[in-house]
């Protein structure tokens, strides 16, 4: 069928163009403006829809997959809300160059413009938060613009779409084309290849610096395993110590030598400190993002910078770079490490007195918190999930919060793809779904997202979804009863007034796991926890683990807002003073 044109209707077209672009699973919620796409999904099983509780939860189930598979995320929504529900989930992927294609469904043309029954101006909604948009008019134009998408939504900086389809033009007859080798766009030819005299620029810097440091990021990833094994290749070769952005985690092994953990707002403070030190800095895939960067006219002062990107407009946007290469992470980096192997390079010994200087940074410890043993911390719960859960075939997404950043630090990541988080926007309700994407394209494997009890209530009801096609997603919230970043927040930076973090009128989450049909395991107990967890991990089915941590701690090193990224709070410096007055909600003593 495919490879030939024919005629058939705009909702078949949907339906071919889909299997002719390789999918295989598409999340959706079905309404009046796609109805007849729904109709055609009916009648075939080449691909699995997922039904979702909210079209939310299907563009974080889509981010989920994409980010675990490395292939596109496909949703499929109505008309008005249906698309409107997706715009969190659109900006999340486009923040997170996430490839998604979203195939909305949009009141006839004969209507548009008359305010009618769910409609709303899609295109013009989402036209900031998308790579590109499409409204299409005519169905003889809809298979090619199905191809167009996958392909933007795909290359270069990948990112999420939106393909707009009136209803009258789902029932129309035209011909359907096949996907063609033949670029038609023009306009967009992402450049893969580096420039080899600035790639060349760049090796010089590197061998003569004394105190130099890679910077990777989420295009490491993003690039695909490949440019991850050359990033490993490359630290070898050159024996520079390696950070990573929240995003990037796993691309370089965290039990690797020349490992420094993740930097930025609440990285290490050896990752911090070398960054501000250094004298080359090589920023690999990453945007020198504000959670990174702190103030940025304190941020890394006596550095020469070379950035390498697949996005032009990265390129000198925040940070001025000394050597920018325009290109794929992948390419680059073959480049770079077949040149600097055929240059000799390697001679590690001048970077001895760094690597004694990050040393003494390691020495503070700055991880490090306060061992109870008669209340859960949530370092140690996260610690103790990654030691039941590292030797198993593990993807762990998170919701965003305190327990997100405890998760990048306390879990290490061997591997990528298999870390997924929402850096840049920050969405809470995020991991939820993201998870059961990540389940129903890994089916056997264990999948973990690490919750907080806030941020979970943020798309709940895909409990559902998860219980409705058998996807034993687990849900492992850290539960300290307040929206703990948040709070941490208004107790360091706002003289203790906790102004609406404290959640009361929790829910049960127990009788909530069994009430959608899933399981539920309560865990207040440091001797109990590995039992518990343990538990949860043999459970066949979704399960919601509500561990009882301590109510009052800390996410730590931070970097508070408005300071420069060697201007670190440490857990020893910042703790005491800060906690010794604070009072809830209700205005009681918390200590």
């Amino acid at each position: 069928m495919a490879g030939m044109e024919m005629e058939m209707t705009g909702a078949e077209m949907v339906l071919q163009a889909l299997k002719d672009n390789g999918v295989e699973h598409i999340f959706g919620y079905p309404g009046g403006a796609v109805l007849p796409i729904y109709d055609e999904l009916h009648q075939q099983d080449a691909i699995e829809h997922i039904l979702v509780r909210h079209e939310q939860g299907a563009g974080h189930m889509a981010e989920g997959y994409a980010r675990s598979t490395g292939k596109p995320g496909v949703v499929l929504v109505t008309s008005g809300p249906g698309a409107t529900n997706v715009v969190t989930a659109l900006q999340d992927a486009l923040m997170d160059s996430i490839p998604l294609v979203c195939i909305t469904g949009q009141v006839p043309t004969s209507l548009i413009g008359s305010d009618a029954f769910q409609e709303c101006d899609t295109v013009g909604i989402t036209r900031p938060c998308t790579k590109h948009n499409w409204l299409v008019k005519d169905v003889n134009q809809l298979s090619r613009i199905i191809h167009e998408a996958f392909r933007i939504a795909t290359t270069g900086r990948p990112g999420p779409v939106v393909v707009d389809i009136p209803k009258d033009v789902q029932f129309a007859t035209g011909t359907y084309t096949p996907p063609s080798p033949v670029i038609e766009q023009k306009s967009y030819q992402p450049k893969l290849s580096g420039d080899l005299e600035k790639i060349r620029a760049a090796i010089d810097l590197m061998a003569s610096a004394k105190r130099p440091m890679i910077y990777s990021g989420g295009g490491v990833i993003n690039s695909g395993r490949e440019a991850c094994q050359l990033l490993r290749e490359l630290v070898e070769l050159t024996g520079f110590p390696i950070t990573s952005t929240l995003m990037g985690l796993g691309a370089y092994p965290a039990s690797g030598k020349n490992w420094m953990g993740m930097l930025g707002m609440h990285g290490t403070y050896e990752a911090n400190m070398a960054m501000h030190d250094c004298d080359v800095m090589i920023c690999i895939g990453a945007r020198f993002d504000d959670r990174i960067t702190g103030r940025l006219d304190g941020f890394s002062p006596h550095s020469k910078k070379i950035h390498i990107d697949i996005d032009p407009s990265s390129i000198n946007k925040i940070v001025r770079t000394d050597v920018g290469i325009l290109g794929d992470v992948g390419h680059v980096l073959e480049d770079m490490v077949r040149l600097w192997r055929a240059s000799k390079k390697t001679d590690q010994s001048q970077l001895a007195g760094w690597w004694t200087q990050i040393s003494k940074w390691k020495a503070r410890n700055s991880l490090a918190y306060a061992p109870n043993n008669d209340v859960i911390m949530p370092q140690y719960a996260i610690q103790r999930l990654y030691e039941l859960t590292k030797e198993r075939d593990t993807y762990i997404t998170t919701e965003v919060g305190q327990h997100q950043m405890w998760a990048a630090q306390f879990y290490g990541f061997e591997e990528p793809n298999r870390w997924m988080t929402s850096g840049g926007l920050g969405t809470m309700g995020y991991g939820f779904p993201a998870a059961i994407g990540v389940q129903v394209a890994h089916r056997d494997s264990l999948v973990i997202d690490i919750a907080g009890d806030a941020s979970i209530q943020m798309c709940i009801q895909e409990m559902s979804c998860a219980v409705q096609y058998e996807l034993p997603v687990k849900i492992f919230i850290l539960n300290n009863q307040y929206m703990g970043m948040v709070r941490q927040w208004q107790q360091l930076l706002h003289g203790n007034r906790l102004s609406h973090s404290y959640t009361e009128s929790m829910p049960d989450f127990i009788k909530l796991a069994e009430a959608y049909g899933g399981v539920g395991i309560r865990c207040d107990k440091p001797d109990d926890l590995d039992g518990a967890i343990q538990e949860m991990i043999d459970t066949p089915r979704p399960v919601i683990f509500d561990c009882r941590v301590a109510a009052l701690a800390n996410c730590f090193p931070m970097i508070p807002s408005g300071k420069a990224h060697n201007d670190m709070l440490l857990p020893d410096e910042a703790t005491d003073e800060a906690v010794a007055n604070a009072i809830d909600a209700k205005g009681r003593a918390l200590v």
